[in-house]
């Protein structure tokens, strides 16, 4: 059975550090490309980070590049954001998703899972 648990969020002061987690369980990571998204409330989804499936390039949002990395351990099949130098405005539910091939792209995801809540407030 296809899933994703996604875990690591949590409460944290502006300029801290937080690293997300996201296992899978019923698929091979090298063979999809992987994403996170993240959503506030009152706005769109958007996409934050994508790592590809065999070879592991990534890609960032502008506003994330250089504070946050996206890396996967393909022995526990885990995909993980290390977010650094936080912001009032990265707080969201964050969404690891997987896409339809290994490709890095913003479009054509087809499971999700169900989120976990980062917050950044002092």
């Amino acid at each position: 059975q296809l899933q994703f648990v996604e875990s690591g969020g949590g409460l944290v002061q502006p300029g801290g550090s937080l690293r997300l987690s996201c296992a899978a369980s019923g698929f091979t990571l090298n063979d999809y490309a992987i994403a996170w998204f993240r959503q506030a409330p009152g706005k769109d989804r958007e996409g934050v980070s994508c790592i590809s499936g065999f070879g592991g390039r990534a890609n960032y949002a502008d506003s994330v590049k250089g504070r946050f990395t996206v890396s996967k351990d393909s022995a526990k099949n885990t995909i993980y954001l290390q977010m650094h130098s936080l912001k009032p405005e990265d707080t969201a539910v964050y969404y690891c998703a997987r896409r339809r091939g290994s490709l890095c792209s913003w479009t054509d995801y087809n499971y999700w899972g169900q989120g976990t809540q980062v917050t950044v407030s002092s």
